[in-house]
């Protein structure tokens, strides 16, 4: 087979993967469309919790009340069906793989996806709460509050993806580690610079209040941490594996080795 047959088999494979992948998010898509109101109900419980007892959300444009919560709908859809789409992603790039990378990228976007998860259920259940009852605590009795339901959504979705990419600083730093860029001594070096840059990325990726600024700077600070603990398990559980693999063999050990070599020219 020529080189351009094999790209053009990658192509086909990748289209293949890519349909089955949206072909599984529409079908987890469809039986909860139904409830998009009500899933944009429960998005905003934190925020209707914290505002004064019969206040409502408003809508500005002609369709927001329908495509908020279709735009909930998918969202919550694609979360459902990520990692049947991740096993696509999976199963187009494993051939081309080691066997020892191969070993890695399982368990890694099997945690990955784990700890995105954790990062939405920490903003949602504890975030959120926190930052709302906070804000319009403070804010002066003479207006009325009501937010836009497309501006809240935008903003939970970026608060979604800010802790949810937080949360996947350990298995930046086990990376970095695992494929010798780093080292653990110059991670706990670098400790400090870590610190003030975690809090610069809180102001940037989070509104301009101070509590919500803390509470990811936070997180992001003890992940860190996690991380380097992480990593020197990892790194430990490699020398080992190196030191097993240049072990010399004993005379049974011997023997099976040329068995195998036997076996394999026959």
């Amino acid at each position: 087979m020529s080189g351009q047959d094999t790209f053009i088999s990658h192509l086909v494979e990748l289209r293949q993967r890519l349909v089955r992948a949206l072909a599984a998010v529409l079908i987890v898509l469809l039986p909860i469309l139904p409830w998009a109101p009500e899933l944009y109900d429960l998005l905003a419980y934190p925020m209707m919790r914290a505002l004064p007892e019969g206040t409502k959300m408003i809508a500005t444009g002609v369709v927001t009340p329908f495509l908020v919560p279709m735009k909930i709908a998918i969202m919550v859809a694609f979360m459902v069906a990520l990692p049947y789409v991740l096993y696509q992603l999976w199963s187009f790039v494993a051939p081309g793989l080691y066997a020892h990378e191969r070993k890695l990228m399982l368990p890694l976007v099997v945690v990955s996806y784990v700890l995105f998860l954790l990062g939405m259920a920490f903003c949602y259940f504890f975030v959120f709460r926190t930052v709302f009852k906070f804000v319009y605590s403070i804010a002066p009795k003479s207006i009325s509050v009501a937010p836009d339901i497309d501006n809240y959504l935008s903003f939970v979705l970026g608060m979604f993806l800010a802790f949810g990419v937080t949360f996947e600083v350990p298995v930046v730093v086990v990376l970095l580690v695992k494929f010798g860029l780093v080292s653990i001594e110059k991670l706990k070096e670098v400790r400090s610079y870590v610190i003030v840059g975690a809090f610069v990325v809180a102001a940037v990726v989070t509104p301009p209040d101070v509590v919500s600024q803390l509470l990811l700077a936070i997180p992001m600070c003890l992940l860190y941490e996690v991380g380097i603990l992480f990593a020197r398990f990892v790194k430990k559980q490699a020398e080992v594996q190196s030191t097993d693999d240049y072990k010399p063999l004993d005379e049974a050990g011997m023997e099976r080795e040329l068995d195998k070599a036997e076996r394999g020219e026959r």
